[in-house]
């Protein structure tokens, strides 16, 4: 019978928390940027044809 590679199952659990944790942060600071910027609005008058 083969031997639980414990140091393996280890390492995923720290990679596992760490992408978790990365993709919180990332979250986090979309969100933040999100709630800084100002909509603009949907003006049909921005799309004026300068050649004409």
């Amino acid at each position: 019978m083969a031997k639980p590679n414990y140091s393996f199952e280890k390492r995923q659990k720290e990679i596992a928390k760490k992408k978790k944790k990365e993709e919180k942060r990332l979250n986090k600071l979309t969100k933040g940027v999100e709630e800084n910027q100002i909509p603009l609005a949907d003006n049909e008058d921005t799309n004026i044809d300068r050649n004409t």
